[in-house]
């Protein structure tokens, strides 16, 4: 195949694309010049048979002619992925590498190649990433790749690339943080992820990976403190190798500020129940750790409206003014207590507001006993409560002085 000539002026300056292999053209190149001579020729002529056949064996089958063109194709094809790549497109470093090592030698350096970017990531994503190395089940990716352009190769490579460095600088952020690789991985986190989570960290002075429970109080800190954006900075041990990536995401962190420090929005709705930022951002599960949490603060919430009361009367109290439908209230006067007992008999009354109640607030370790005393208080009490023969409230009031807080 020869060289499309240039058009004349005529053809409205279009050139057409010399669409010969790389290969062909540092070859032509190589003799032309004087790089490559007649042995060399002879010696490409006597390998490349051979590579054929190899190469059409490790696909397929080598006994089948329309195998055996392909693999001419493939031989063509990988070592003139090869020789652009190393020489970044020079013929005459190309022609050079032709004549200083061996046909075969540069069709598997190209098959090294399509090997190596076969196995890198190809996206941030820790779980949709194998691991390991070049093997047999990756074959037909090869089989493809191996008759690939090298634009192709190259626009493939810098994407994989890409995100090679962004899951290397979320691997850097989490040794930093005091995470193994290992646990990373079975995380299975976006790496974006991870950097945004360490960017705050470092922002709040924090060393660690939080769970759930410590980022929420993470957001609540910068929401609470309304830190300016612009303190949000690289760290300055950050390898130089990773600041190109790093500072994108931190891009994408300044984005979400506003969001970040709206507090209209609790935490976990904006980051459990937005679509947008749902796995945005990364924090360590921890079940047992939200659970803890969940109820030292029902706890807390619990100790503070009992005043740290749990007897049977304040129970009883707190519940009757929740059936009734009023405010809680763990001490009713006479004079409560007589309004509590109107309503009830003018409008009803509802025990399983009291009962859910108690299992949405009161420590979980005492719930059942609460739930049960309430019961059984409901089964002796209603009737009482609700007759309308105790026209004055004395049987009622009566039983509310010997059951609940009535001062």
């Amino acid at each position: 195949m020869t060289a499309s000539r240039p058009q004349p002026e005529s053809s409205q300056g279009v050139s057409l694309f010399d669409a010969r292999p790389f290969f062909e053209k540092a070859l032509i190149y190589g003799v032309q010049h004087g790089l490559i001579d007649q042995a060399k020729l002879a010696a490409m002529a006597e390998e490349a048979p051979k590579g054929m056949v190899q190469i059409a064996r490790y696909f397929g089958s080598e006994y089948l002619r329309p195998e055996l063109e392909k693999a001419r194709d493939r031989l063509v094809n990988l070592v003139s992925l090869h020789l652009q790549d190393a020489s970044s497109g020079d013929l005459r470093a190309a022609a050079t590498l032709l004549r200083e090592h061996s046909l075969l030698s540069r069709s598997k350096a190209g098959s090294d190649l399509l090997k190596t970017l076969i196995v890198m990531p190809q996206n941030t994503h820790f779980g949709m990433n194998e691991r390991g190395a070049f093997s047999d089940r990756h074959i037909p990716q090869l089989a493809r790749w191996s008759l690939a352009s090298h634009a192709d190769y190259q626009a493939e490579f810098l994407a994989r690339q890409h995100a090679v460095q962004v899951v290397e600088a979320a691997l850097w952020f989490a040794e930093q943080l005091g995470l193994a690789a290992d646990d990373l991985q079975d995380a299975e986190p976006d790496g974006e992820a991870v950097i945004r989570t360490a960017l705050l960290l470092n922002l709040m002075r924090r060393k660690e990976l939080p769970d759930w429970v410590a980022f929420e109080k993470i957001i609540a800190d910068l929401r609470k403190q309304q830190i300016d954006a612009a303190q949000l900075t690289l760290p300055k041990n950050l390898p130089e190798a990773y600041r190109p990536v790093v500072e994108s995401v931190r891009q994408s962190v300044l984005a979400d500020w506003p969001r970040l420090l709206d507090t209209r929005l609790p935490a976990r709705k904006l980051f459990d129940h937005t679509p947008a930022f749902m796995g945005r951002y990364f924090w360590l599960e921890d079940g047992l750790s939200e659970v803890s949490h969940h109820d030292r603060s029902r706890s807390a919430a619990w100790d503070k409206l009992t005043q740290g009361h749990s007897d049977d009367g304040t129970v009883l109290t707190l519940c009757l003014c929740v059936a009734a439908g009023s405010a809680p209230r763990t001490l009713l006067t006479d004079k409560t207590a007589a309004t509590l007992v109107r309503k009830i008999r003018k409008h009803g009354w509802q025990p399983a507001l009291a009962t859910q109640y108690l299992q949405a607030h009161a420590p979980e370790q005492h719930q059942n006993d609460f739930i049960g005393l309430w019961q059984e208080f409901v089964h002796e009490a209603q009737t009482t409560l609700l007759s309308d023969r105790d026209t004055q409230l004395q049987d009622a009031l009566a039983l509310l002085r010997r059951e609940c807080n009535v001062a």
